[in-house]
């Protein structure tokens, strides 16, 4: 089972229990403590009554009296109250007096007179001087319809207790109310595990997300491919990926530096014997001519060593960089004019031609300009390299399918079929046409990494009639 399920299915198996014993909690508490405050009502209404039944009860009136009269005009009255959801039509209560013998001498409904109620837990106690009250079934035998019955005792203006008043509700009267607040007691408890469970699925998700960039980085690393770096919060997971950022530099910073030293070693050889042997040659005496040919391999040499140090620096850069430092919003017509100038020099100085042609309508992409301009300079050196004199460099950018395609073409001789393979690796030149010469390897390796950082890709073909095309692809700003 996958983490996020897990931590889903805790988390909600956790709030659901306990908001489940939580509601049923509530859900059993509802009916006492309806019950209990409808009972301190009902000890309110009897005491009230039991006063004003007091002189018709010590008169010996209570049945025929002022008070019988008043309570029978009560019981037909139409409250039409609306209370809550429910609306009242009728008065529920039942008076019943007793005489101090436990005797009913009076019932609102007329049913009990003349029984003896003195067994009653309301009037038994009451006479004692207690608190009385009980809940009996409505008839005998039915124990799910119950009636509240509350006593106060009747005195006499001396004091004397002279009789009982119990005043009963049947508790069907307030079921309703019950039932209602357990129904909503139930479904804003079912709304709270929604709740409860959707936020529970907002956490997981966003830790699943960050847990599976950590997940991403590492297997990048594992197998050597570039990566941005894990998420930098300041929680847990957040030192999790700085910790296994610092351990990747660490980690790729002792092979990199590995690798460069051997490879610099490599490439230093040449020139370091070429500039050995003439400098041994030089010690001895030698015609003029050949002293100043030995000077100048010796320049030459010193020129491409330092040549292949600055470049291996400048790729090593970008070749450590994961992300890119830097990124703006970039004008390719304005990249171009920029390139084409800082070129211009060398175009003249070799006798070719730049044709520089402009996108329509204007694009733009995104990203650090001082490397794509070194990048595009980098592209255009070679073409200007392996031009034929009176050549014509093309510099030219255009929105190809959904990438910026800048492309650098010349009339040289192209790519031969053995290097087309290997023109990217590290190292590996071609020979100048007009020289000989080779360069440090460094420079198409450059622009590809360049590429790389911005999202983008380089390419090199040779064109069908004659020349080479190096194409730069990067996604529009």
């Amino acid at each position: 089972m996958r983490l996020g399920l897990r931590l889903v299915l805790g988390f909600f198996l956790i709030v659901g229990l306990a908001a489940f014993f939580v509601m049923r909690v509530f859900v059993n508490e509802v009916k006492p403590g309806v019950r209990q405050s409808i009972e301190s009502t009902l000890v309110d209404t009897a005491n009230l009554l039991a006063e004003l039944a007091a002189d018709d009860m010590e008169s010996g009136h209570i049945a025929d009296g002022r008070f019988a009269a008043r309570v029978a005009k009560a019981q037909r009255r139409d409250p039409d109250a609306q209370i809550w959801q429910f609306r009242k039509r009728g008065i529920d209560f039942r008076v019943t007096v007793t005489d101090t013998h436990g005797t009913v001498v009076f019932d609102s409904e007329g049913r009990d007179v003349g029984r003896d109620n003195s067994r009653w837990n309301d009037v038994l106690r009451t006479l004692r001087g207690e608190y009385g009250a009980r809940s009996s079934p409505e008839s005998p035998g039915d124990d799910i319809r119950t009636v509240m019955h509350v006593a106060a005792p009747i005195r006499d203006d001396a004091g004397r207790l002279i009789g009982v008043l119990s005043v009963a509700q049947p508790n069907a009267a307030f079921e309703p109310f019950i039932a209602a607040s357990q129904r909503n007691i139930m479904l804003r408890g079912a709304w709270l595990i929604g709740l409860s469970a959707l936020i529970g699925l907002l956490v997981t998700v966003w830790l699943m997300l960050r847990i599976n960039r950590l997940t991403d980085y590492a297997h990048a690393v594992s197998v050597g491919a570039p990566a941005p770096p894990p998420p930098q919060g300041r929680d847990q997971i957040g030192q999790l990926g700085r910790a296994l950022e610092a351990m990747r530099v660490k980690l790729e910073g002792k092979a990199y530096v590995e690798q460069y030293v051997q490879s610099l070693t490599h490439e230093m050889k040449s020139p370091l014997a070429a500039i050995r042997g003439a400098a041994e040659l030089l010690q001895e005496p030698m015609p003029e001519a050949d002293r100043l040919r030995f000077l100048q391999n010796i320049s030459t040499q010193e020129q491409r060593l330092t040549e292949t140090i600055d470049k291996l620096l400048a790729l090593a850069e970008v070749e450590q960089h994961g992300w890119l430092q830097k990124r703006e919003r970039i004008d390719v017509a304005a990249l171009l004019a920029q390139v084409a100038e800082a070129e211009a020099a060398q175009i003249e100085t070799r006798g070719l031609r730049l044709s520089l042609r402009m996108p329509e309508p204007p694009l733009a992409v995104e990203g650090d300009p001082f490397l794509l301009r070194q990048a595009l300079s980098n592209l255009l050196d070679n073409a200007i390299a392996f031009s034929p004199p009176g050549g014509t460099v093309e510099l030219a950018a255009a929105r190809d399918g959904g990438d910026v395609a800048i492309a650098v073409r010349d009339r040289g001789p192209g790519v031969p079929d053995f290097a087309r393979e290997r023109i990217f690796e590290r190292f590996y030149s071609l020979a100048r046409p007009d020289t000989g010469l080779r360069s440090s390897g460094l420079g198409l390796p450059f622009v590809r990494e360049v590429a790389r950082l911005h999202g983008g890709s380089a390419s090199l073909r040779n064109r069908d009639d004659g020349g080479t095309e190096a194409v730069l692809r990067l996604p529009p700003a």
